[in-house]
């Protein structure tokens, strides 16, 4: 069986049909559950979530009230309740593909060494999309599009958490999300996925991009206005940081030399832009870096390292 964890938290205008796409999936309804994480919502996602359950009584739907604050604390929670083998967690404003229960389960059942796989993550832009957008930053709104057909993950590439799953046996050899890092209501900051596959590849895990399980991901207005991004930069950064607190001389080394490939490449990708004539996305590939390094040295200098 398959469980399907959303975590939310204040998203009453998208919960809704996050929900009725998951009942209108093609797969038997016994083949999977789902599993509503309220993560201290203020709004009316309580009562959806309960309304949700009334209407579908032919689902297997569970409502949860998790009460530390956090998107970690939401996901583990979700984790400790889920009843089936295989783990999905989308995201409250992802709607999911008719077949999208089918496709997991499928490929669980003929990819046996598998142990967790990021699916296609196509964004829906409420507003028209913005100039300064390039596939360079589609990480930015959660979108993930490495082609139609699937393939490993390599090097230091992971899925994105607003489409991915895992076999639960993951969790229980090498534990839960880490609850230091990832967002915590309204504070951007990041890293729980990223610390959570890196820690299965150290351990030689394999972990496969499939296409065929597909998101449509909202992105509103709000998540392309400058405060936004900018927010979400200094947090990616601060989460570096945080994440690699209590690492060896090694891993530092490695991350100042990424860092520096990393802004080098940013540079290159500048003139080339420029020499496109797209000034937006040049400009704006400057911009994040530099967000990204703020929050690193900002953090660097409040933590104990």
């Amino acid at each position: 069986m398959i469980s399907v964890i959303v975590c939310t938290y204040n998203r009453q205008e998208y919960l809704p049909y996050c929900l009725k796409y998951l009942a209108n999936q093609s797969a038997d309804n016994n083949n999977f559950e789902v599993l509503i994480i309220d993560n201290n919502s203020t709004d009316s996602t309580a009562n959806i979530a309960k309304d949700f359950i009334k209407l579908n009584p032919q689902l297997v739907v569970k409502y949860f009230s998790e009460k530390n604050k956090g998107l970690t604390h939401a996901r583990n929670r979700g984790i400790k309740e889920a009843k089936g083998e295989i783990l999905s967690f989308i995201d409250d404003d992802a709607f999911v593909d008719y077949n999208f229960i089918k496709e997991t389960k499928n490929y669980f059942d003929e990819n046996q060494a598998v142990s967790a796989i990021g699916g296609k993550i196509l964004p829906v832009y409420e507003v028209k999309e913005p100039k300064w957008m390039s596939k360079y930053l589609l990480t930015l709104v959660a979108a993930l599009d490495m082609g139609n057909a699937p393939k490993k993950f390599k090097g230091r590439k992971f899925p994105i958490g607003a489409n991915m799953a895992f076999r639960s046996k993951v969790f229980k050899e090498y534990g839960l999300f880490n609850t230091d890092l990832g967002r915590r209501g309204d504070v951007l900051e990041g890293g729980e996925e990223k610390e959570l596959f890196l820690r299965l590849k150290k351990h030689k895990e394999i972990i496969h991009y499939v296409p065929k399980v597909k998101v449509d991901h909202i992105i509103p207005e709000k998540r392309l206005t400058m405060k936004y991004i900018k927010g979400l930069g200094i947090g990616v950064g601060s989460s570096e940081i945080k994440r690699l607190k209590r690492a060896g001389k090694t891993k530092w080394i490695n991350k100042i030399l990424s860092e520096l490939i990393k802004i080098t490449a940013t540079i290159l990708l500048f003139f080339i832009y420029l020499f496109k004539g797209r000034f937006s996305a040049a400009s704006m590939l400057i911009k994040f870096r530099f967000w990204v390094l703020k929050g690193m040295l900002k953090k660097k200098n409040s933590l104990t390292i």
